[in-house]
C-alpha cells in the first residue's frame, strides 16, 4: 500500500524535503498531492535516517507545506513495453507524444537496468551496415558495439545522426532490426527535424523514438536514455530483434548530472561534473552488447558534442574509456564543405576486424582499408610540405597522394544526406581512388586483389 505522510519540511527549487517517513528507497517514486487534486511528480533522491531528500519532476511552485500530501508508491520508474513501441513518438519519460492511441503494453520494466555481465556475453562480430562510407568502410560498426560520435557546436550531427537511423541495417539476414532513437534535451526544433525525417522516408516503423526536450526538467533528461535503453532490452531480448540505440546529446545528460548534484550540495569533480559521473556513464553505456542464449543484439551510437572542440574534457574523455573507439567529426572539414565532416585518421572501431571479411563484407576489405588509411595519411602530410614548400618542391608520388587526399575528402567521406551506400558501392570508391596511385605504392594489398580490382587510371 501506498504511504502518506504530511511532513514536508522543506521545498527549494526543484528539491523537497519530507521528514519522519518509514520504508523508503533510493529511487523510489513518490507523487505530492495538493489540496485542490494536483498532482506533481518526484522521485528519492537521498535517505538520511527518517528523512527522504526528493526532486520534484515538475515546478515546485502551488506546494503548500502544510496541506500538501507525499505518497511513496514503493517502486522505481517503468517503462510499458510493447513491440508497438515501433511507429510511435514518446516523452523522455515513455508517455506517447504523437497523438495516437495509448500502448497496450505487454509488460512494465523498471528502467534503472544493470550492466550486462562480461560472463554472459558474446563477441561482438558481425557487420552493421549505416550506408555511411567512411563508417562502413574505415571505422565499421559491429553487431553489440557501443561506438560514440564525438561532435562540437554548429557540426551537423543531429544530420548524420538521423541518416545513421534511417539506413542502417543487417544484410545477408532476414532477422528483424529496429532502431531506438533517444534525443535528450534538444529543442522543440530538432525534435521536429527527426520526427519528419523518419516519417518522410517510412524509418519510422522500424523506429521508437524518445524525446526530452531542452524546456524538459533535468530528472527527466536523467531518465530519458535509461527509458530508451530498457525499450531496446525489451526489443533485443525478449522479441530477438537487433536494436540500433542512438542517445544524442549525451552532453546534455552529463550536465543535467552536474545541475542535479549541484542541487543535492555534493562534492564537485572535474569541470563541476560529479565523480560517479564515470560510473553513471558505464551503468548506461555497459547494457549494450550480446547476450549468449540470446538471438537479439543491442548496438549503441552515443552522440556527444565536445564542449570547446576539446577531447580532454570530462564527458568525450570518460566515454572513450567505457566504449569501444570513436567517430570524431572535424570542423576543419566541415568549413572545407565535407560532410558528413567525419575524421577517420583520429576516429577508431577497435572491433571492426571483427566484422569485416569474406562472408561480412567482402574478402578484400581489410586489405583496402588498411592501404586507404596509409594513403591518406601520406596525403596530408604532402599537402602540408606543399603549403610550407610549395608545389614545386614535391616529387610526382608525393604530388599523387596529395591528390588522393582531396579526392579521398570529396569522393569516399562526403556524401549527401539522402546517400545510402551499400558496401559494395563503399568498396568500389575505395578502389577508384587507389588507382590514382601506382601499383607498385599499393603495398598492403595483396597481388590477388590488386589483380582483381585494381585499375590503373
Amino acid at each position: 500500500m501506498p504511504r502518506e505522510y504530511k511532513t514536508i519540511k522543506e521545498i527549494s527549487g526543484p528539491l523537497m524535503m519530507v521528514c519522519g517517513v518509514e520504508n523508503v528507497k533510493y529511487d523510489e517514486l513518490a507523487e505530492v498531492e495538493l489540496v485542490n487534486g494536483k498532482k506533481y511528480r518526484c522521485k528519492v533522491l537521498e535517505i538520511d535516517g527518517t528523512n527522504a531528500l526528493l526532486q520534484l519532476f515538475e515546478s515546485s511552485a502551488g506546494i503548500n507545506l502544510q496541506s500538501s500530501k507525499v505518497r511513496f508508491l514503493g517502486r522505481s520508474m517503468e517503462i510499458e513495453v510493447s513491440e508497438d513501441m515501433l511507429g510511435r513518438v514518446f516523452n523522455g519519460l515513455g508517455k506517447p507524444i504523437d497523438g495516437e492511441a495509448q500502448l497496450l503494453p505487454e509488460k512494465r520494466m523498471d528502467i534503472n537496468g544493470i550492466p550486462m555481465n562480461p560472463v554472459a556475453r558474446n563477441y561482438p562480430q558481425e557487420f552493421v551496415q549505416t550506408g555511411i562510407s567512411a563508417v562502413d568502410g574505415l571505422n565499421t560498426l559491429v553487431r553489440g558495439q557501443k561506438l560514440p560520435i564525438f561532435s562540437a557546436s554548429g557540426l551537423p550531427h543531429a544530420l548524420l545522426a538521423a541518416q545513421i537511423a534511417r539506413q542502417s541495417k543487417i544484410i545477408g539476414t532476414n532477422e528483424q532490426f529496429a532502431v531506438v532513437f533517444a534525443a535528450i534535451g534538444i529543442t522543440f526544433e530538432e525534435s521536429n527535424f527527426f520526427a519528419n525525417s523518419f516519417k518522410e522516408t517510412g524509418a519510422i516503423n522500424r523506429t521508437a523514438m524518445f524525446v526530452n526536450l531542452a524546456s524538459d526538467p533535468a530528472i527527466e533528461r536523467i531518465a530519458t536514455p535509461r527509458v530508451a535503453i530498457t525499450a531496446a532490452e525489451y526489443l533485443a531480448f525478449e522479441k530477438d530483434m537487433h536494436v540500433l540505440v542512438i542517445l544524442t546529446d549525451i552532453t546534455n545528460y552529463a550536465d543535467a548530472l552536474r545541475e542535479v548534484s549541484a542541487a543535492r550540495k555534493e562534492v564537485p569533480g572535474r569541470r563541476g561534473y560529479p565523480g560517479y559521473m564515470y560510473t553513471d556513464l558505464a551503468s548506461l553505456y555497459e547494457r549494450a552488447g550480446r547476450q549468449k542464449g540470446k538471438r537479439g543484439s543491442l548496438t549503441m551510437i552515443p552522440i556527444l558534442t565536445m564542449p570547446e572542440d576539446d577531447k580532454t574534457h570530462p564527458i568525450p574523455d570518460l566515454t572513450g574509456y567505457i566504449t569501444e573507439g570513436q567517430i570524431i567529426l572535424s570542423r576543419d572539414l566541415y568549413l572545407k564543405g565535407v560532410s558528413p565532416p567525419i575524421d577517420v585518421l583520429p576516429s577508431l572501431s577497435r572491433l571492426k576486424d571483427k566484422g569485416i571479411g569474406e562472408g561480412k563484407t567482402r574478402a578484400d576489405h581489410s586489405n583496402t582499408m588498411n592501404q586507404i588509411f596509409a594513403a591518406y595519411a601520406r596525403g596530408k602530410d604532402s599537402k602540408q610540405l606543399m603549403t610550407i614548400l610549395g608545389e614545386s618542391a614535391l616529387d610526382k608520388i608525393d604530388i599523387l597522394y596529395a591528390n588522393f587526399a582531396d579526392e579521398f575528402e570529396e569522393t569516399y567521406i562526403s556524401q549527401k544526406s539522402t546517400d545510402d551506400r551499400s558496401i559494395e558501392d563503399t568498396l568500389q570508391i575505395g578502389w577508384e581512388l587507389l588507382s590514382i596511385l601506382p601499383k607498385s605504392e599499393l603495398t598492403r594489398i595483396s597481388d590477388e586483389f590488386l589483380n582483381q580490382y585494381y585499375k590503373a587510371r
